[in-house]
């Protein structure tokens, strides 16, 4: 059985367009202060089996021209997308390993998505982008609750490596489960503004993903069985949510919904 249960986020590209892809732009408190769309999507999508979620957010810049960093992101997911119906997260891995040795110190088993994230680094009067790669993987229970971690590896000029957790929680109707990050401030240049994440877009499921056992001393590799479709879709679709918090101390949410399959 899984230890976590799906997702979290942080900046990534959009999600790929497809039949069950939806996006829906944001209800900020302050309209013109962080903009923000959510996007999700489930493949294959057929009720009652096997898929995998990928879900993204996206912040606007402001029309001040200063993005405010993401510090809390609170996901909210569909009713019945269990992880404990997969055998994603067969193994854990713990936040010292992660950031001391990278993806390569965990457990290949622990593996649960893959991603991508943007990030504005402040240079003088302007603003750099930088892409980072995103990793998700498994980890053991905090307060009686799954945990998940995320890696976010990028290049120059500042973010290195970046690793944060999430809790997954239950959530009340019309949603199934939350996933609450914090994710920590990360610094730019001396004395200028900490590194705002823009996008994120992270997978949850089997999808493309190799575990590996040890059958009569051999090494046998498999994949994981991913996360259950319901028999029956909720009515309206499948509903995410999604609701942001910025160092400015102003909020952003965003809703989608992944529309019914056609064909069960």
């Amino acid at each position: 059985m899984a230890t976590a249960a799906l997702l979290c986020a942080c900046v990534l590209a959009p999600a790929p367009a497809s039949s069950g892809a939806s996006t829906t732009r944001a209800r900020a408190e302050r309209p013109e202060a962080h903009p923000t769309t959510l996007t999700a999507a489930l493949s294959p999508e057929r009720l009652g089996a096997a898929t995998t979620i990928r879900i993204g957010f996206r912040v606007s810049t402001p029309a001040s021209g200063t993005p405010s960093p993401v510090t809390d992101v609170q996901l909210l997911l569909p009713p019945g997308l269990s992880i404990a119906t997969s055998d994603l997260g067969l193994e854990t891995c713990v936040l010292s390993k992660l950031e001391g040795g990278g993806a390569a110190a965990c457990p290949p088993d622990s593996l649960m998505g893959r991603g991508s994230a943007l990030t504005e680094v402040p240079f003088g009067s302007t603003f750099v982008t930088e892409p980072a790669s995103v990793t998700l993987f498994s980890a053991p229970l905090k307060n009686g609750h799954p945990q998940l971690l995320f890696l976010a590896s990028g290049e120059l000029p500042v973010l290195t490596r970046l690793v944060f957790g999430a809790l997954v929680m239950p959530a009340g109707a019309p949603f199934g489960t939350l996933i609450d990050t914090t994710l920590p401030l990360v610094p730019s240049v001396r004395g200028g503004p900490d590194v705002a994440l823009v996008q994120l877009q992270t997978t949850i499921g089997a999808k493309g993903i190799v575990y590996y056992e040890r059958v009569k001393g051999k090494t046998i590799s498999f994949r994981p069985r991913s996360l259950l479709l319901p028999a029956r879709c909720p009515r309206g679709g499948f509903r995410f949510s999604a609701h942001l918090t910025f160092q400015d101390g102003t909020r952003s949410s965003a809703a989608t919904t992944v529309p019914c399959p056609r064909h069960t």
